[in-house]
Order: C-alpha cells, then structure tokens, then sequence
C-alpha cells in the first residue's frame, strides 16, 4: 500500500524548509501572481528554483498554486509563467478553472495537474471528469464526509489521487467560492485578495431604528454568524488511510515557520506511528496538545463525521499559547554554544522549550546569552538580531525556541 502524503503549506522559503525538515513529504506554494493567496510573502521565480532543488535533495516535491478564478486580464503573461514553472521543474501545478487547465496543457502538456478544492469536487462524477482530462490529482471540497470520500474512492480509477484537508483554517463558504470580500471591500477572495469578513463581528439592525445593534445570539461581544472553527483531524490519522486518501493537506500559507513546524511534527509523528504499529497504533494525547500551542481557533472536525453540531467559532481572536522567541542557526560541538535569530523578546533566565524536528522536544533555561560581539546580555529586544546561548544538548538548523506566554 502506497503511504499517504503530507503535504504542508509554504509561504515563503523559510517555511518551505521548515515543512521538510520538521516531515512534510510535499508543500504546496504561490507566485508573486495567479495565486489565492496574495497577501503571503509567496516566491519569486528564483526562489521557487531554490526551494525545487531543496525539496529534489531530499527526494520531495513541490507543487505551485494557480488557482485564481481569473478574469480576462489576470490570464496575461499566464502562459510564459507556466513554462517557467515547468523549466525550474515544478512537480504540479494547482489549478481550480477549466481556462488555466486548458493554457498548462497546450503549454506544457507534460507538467502534472492537481484540481483545487476551490473547483467544489463534491462526487466521484466530477473527480472522474477532471481524470479524463488529463488531472492526476483531484483536491476534494471540505464539506465531504469520510462516508462520502469512501465512494469517491471506489468509484473513480485507482491512478487518481484523491488530496484532502486535515488541518487549519475553514472557509464558511462553499469551498472557499466567497464573494463577501468583493461585496464589501472590493477584494475578490476569488483572485487572492481576501480580507476575510466572515470573521467580524456582525450585529442586526432593524430599518426603523437606524443606530441600534442587535445581537443575533445573547452575547455581549456580538455574534461571529460565519465565523468557522479550525479543522483539526489528528486523532483520525487511521479512518482517514483507511477512506483511501492519498494526500493529507495542512492549510496555512500566512501562518507562522512555528506553526508550520509544529503542525507537520504532529502529523508526521501520528502517520508513522500508524504504519509502523497498524491494529495496535494508539493516539498519543501530546500530538494535540502540541498542534494546539501555535495559533489557531478552536478545533473541530469539520464535515468528515457528517454535518457539524457546531461549526461557528465564537470569538474572532486567535487561540494562541506559545510563541516562538528564537530560530537556531548554528550549533558548535565544540563550545556547545548556539547561534540564535531573535523572533519575539526573550529574556536570560527565561525558560523555554526547544522543538526540534526529530524526536522529543526538551526544555532549556537561558542561563548566559550573547550579543554578536560577545557581549553578555539580559534580553534579546530586536526583531530577527542574532544573539548567542549556550546548551549542553546539541541543537540543529531549524530547531527553535519557544516560550509560553505569560511566562
């Protein structure tokens, strides 16, 4: 049996290193233009190439999203940008209409599709369709049931890969096909621009009484009435194998290197364990406590046991327990002294845990820090300055330093 792929999201490439190196088998990724996810630092050509022969390296891929529902100006310089992406040998596009389907196979006729999510796959009718056409992946709608996935499964042919979501952020519209960002900012959701309005606080008011807000719930702080809750499905990692998945999606491309970290370590962890143990694989309660220290909203599971019991999220903020205050760059055998850049303010003295991307995180006391000079400090203030610790435990590249907030 094949295994399932984990495939991460990358922002920028940083976080494309991140995702390997913490586990990812695969991460999907955005240009400067025809992506859903304009506002995050996305890749240049160059870039992209870098992080190609990163993943190539290490025997992973990468896949770029072009998944824009374009109009007819946005398809402008949209053929010679896919021949670039099939020089600098991009593993698969992502694409979400029938327009750019057709340009990738008159363009580059050898270059691998992936159906976006936001192409609504809801049935086996659709999925098998988009096969017929060429597509060697199909990124099924998160409203699907694992029920429902199962039948898709049996009934389209076997080469298809079927890609689905296990983690992250929910669009309340279908698919993600909103058009309320247009609607009220002019940023269409729909070409990348979303400024994400399902998360305000929203308020009734009656025509004849201008100036009077209306709660649509007996809450003081307003209703979030489209609001939705983060997907999190760790604790299925075998009933989602079993439904015939061959790619679990982590969403998040404008999230943070420490989630993207923390995330994939998680579920790879939980992935392997499946394989190596089968009938006597065991969920381990820390899998969760660890994916639920990065940023996000309250979990639930979405549409894979059937319709939600509650899908909307009361509060617009963030759960967010944890911070990343340091990324190791260096660590000298040696003089067992590592070489930190500062990502929040950290203190000396200060306790932190160490999230490294194989085996056990531990934890450290930063009882002597430096500057660059060599200099002895007491905090490390500014943004991204390189500051110096000592640790009797070796770190690595990419292993970082987090700290509890509050702390």
């Amino acid at each position: 049996m094949k295994r399932v792929e984990l495939l991460a999201p990358a922002g920028n490439l940083e976080k494309l290193k991140t995702a390997f190196i913490y586990g990812a088998d695969a991460v999907y990724i955005g240009g400067e233009n025809f992506s859903l996810r304009a506002m995050a630092d996305n890749f240049t050509i160059e870039e992209m190439k870098e992080g190609i022969d990163f993943a190539h390296n290490l025997g992973k891929k990468v896949y770029v999203t072009i998944n824009i529902f374009p109009h007819n100006n946005d398809l402008i310089g949209l053929p010679e940008y896919i021949k670039a992406l099939k020089e600098i040998n991009v593993d698969a596009v992502i694409v979400s209409d029938l327009g750019i389907f057709s340009i990738v196979k008159e363009v580059a006729p050898d270059l691998e599709i992936h159906i976006s999510t936001q192409a609504n796959n809801t049935n086996y009718k659709s999925a098998e369709t988009w096969y017929k056409l060429g597509a060697s992946r199909v990124v099924l709608a998160r409203e699907l049931t694992l029920d429902e996935i199962r039948e898709i499964r049996d009934k389209v042919p076997e080469e298809l890969e079927l890609e689905a979501f296990v983690h992250g952020a929910m669009c309340i519209s279908y698919s993600g096909r909103c058009l309320l960002s247009n609607y009220m900012t002019n940023r269409d959701s729909n070409r990348g621009m979303c400024a994400h309005p399902c998360r305000y606080k929203y308020y009734l008011v009656e025509e004849k009484r201008p100036g009077q807000y209306f709660p649509i719930l007996e809450d003081e702080r307003g209703t979030y009435i489209m609001n939705s809750q983060d997907l999190c499905m760790i604790e299925y990692i075998p009933e989602l194998i079993k439904a015939g998945i061959s790619s679990f999606k982590i969403e998040g491309r404008m999230k943070s290197s420490y989630y993207v970290a923390s995330v994939v370590k998680a579920y790879r962890e939980a992935i392997d364990s499946y394989y190596e143990l089968g009938d006597n694989y065991k969920f381990n309660p820390k899998w969760l406590e660890d994916v639920s220290k990065s940023s996000h909203r309250e979990f639930s599971t979405g549409f894979y046991f059937g319709k939600p019991q509650k899908q909307i999220y009361d509060s617009s903020s963030y759960i967010r327990t944890h911070d990343i205050v340091g990324l190791v760059l260096d660590y000298d055998k040696d003089t067992k002294i590592a070489t930190i850049e500062q990502r929040n303010r950290v203190f000396k003295g200060e306790k932190v845990e160490i999230l490294t991307s194989k085996g056990p995180n531990f934890e450290l006391i930063l009882d002597d820090m430096w500057n660059e000079e060599g200099q002895e400090i007491e905090v490390a203030p500014h943004p991204q300055m390189i500051y110096k610790i000592k640790s009797e435990k070796e770190l690595k590249p990419y292993d970082m330093l987090v700290k509890e907030k509050g702390d």
